[in-house]
């Protein structure tokens, strides 16, 4: 195949037995065939490893098996970026191992991007699937949260930024998007600090660099099934009690970025005031009341938001 007819698919996994299979079927499934599929072992200890190859000698020359040397764990960002550096394809898609995609997600968005050739990034909706355990149903029903963006329009950087950050935008399941080879190469991928507990904000870090230069669309279309469960890494990081430090992690490092960036952009700066007070909290707090306590936090926001006139807010802000 020639590359420029090409979409290079990313599947990084750690011990994800349970799922992985289901995920690469998904990719089989697609109804668009020039597809590579790079199956990217992040170090896994259990039968995923066997699963990945098995299909790798399956279809020789369409998947590939990778891994880190000596079958280290390096975390999803180096994992991810091991993956970009074997692509060959124009397009590179990120396929979660516990995710899964619908048959016309390849076809419909490569059809979008050749009609943009100004856009890097493209992504839609997101099904939050709980209904996969009728356990989880019980409690969860299955839904798609709001995109909070224009669609169907391209979207300049850095414009995109300050909607994640304050939340007014959904940020992208890393399963939803399909981005530029050139484009990731331009912003030299994914970062690679975020290990261990912070790992779970990897995906954010890399939008942080996206939305400073890339032209992205967004599309009232469902591509993606975004698998909810016990052992996920944000259900795991919200259960032990690690998302806060995760999070704050994650801002600490945005700080550090947009300055070696040289980034003055008033409403992103804002955004990320707003978010490093809303996760600060009193030593004397107690870690089980932190999760209030950001709650209620994030009510005064909206209030100041509905009350105060822009001018005003943002001088406060700025000033805190």
């Amino acid at each position: 195949m020639e590359a420029s007819s090409l979409v290079s698919v990313v599947i990084i996994f750690l011990n994800e037995e349970k799922f992985l299979a289901e995920a690469v079927e998904s990719v089989l499934a697609q109804t668009f065939p020039a597809w590579e599929l790079l199956l990217v072992d992040d170090g896994s200890t259990d039968g995923s490893t066997e699963i990945a190859k098995r299909y790798a000698q399956q279809r020789p020359g369409q998947i590939h098996y990778c891994e880190h040397s000596g079958h280290r764990n390096r975390g999803k960002g180096a994992s991810r970026n091991l993956g970009v550096r074997q692509a060959q394809g124009e397009y590179v898609a990120f396929l979660d191992a516990d995710d899964i995609w619908l048959p016309n997600k390849l076809a419909e968005q490569i059809a979008i991007l050749d009609q943009h050739g100004a856009v890097g990034l493209l992504y839609g909706e997101t099904y939050y699937w709980y209904s996969w355990s009728p356990e989880l149903a019980i409690g969860q029903p299955d839904f798609s949260p709001p995109l909070g963006v224009a669609v169907n329009t391209p979207i300049q950087p850095p414009q995109l930024l300050p909607l994640y950050l304050r939340g007014i935008a959904a940020v992208p399941c890393p399963s939803s998007i399909l981005v530029r080879r050139t484009a990731i190469n331009e912003i030299g991928g994914f970062d690679e600090t975020f290990t261990g507990a912070n790992n779970i904000y990897e995906d954010q870090a890399f939008y942080v660099k996206l939305c400073l230069k890339t032209t992205a669309l967004v599309v009232p279309s469902l591509w993606d099934w975004y698998r909810q469960h016990p052992e996920a890494s944000m259900a795991v990081a919200w259960r032990t009690g690690k998302e806060a430090e995760a999070r704050a992690f994650f801002l600490r490092w945005t700080v550090v970025y947009l300055r070696e960036q040289g980034v003055q952009n008033r409403d992103i700066w804002l955004a990320l005031q707003r978010e490093i007070w809303l996760i600060q909290r009193p030593s004397w707090l107690p870690p089980k009341a932190a999760k209030l306590f950001r709650w209620a936090k994030k009510w005064l926001i909206k209030l100041e938001e509905t009350l105060l006139p822009d001018i005003i807010s943002g001088w406060l802000w700025l000033r805190i």
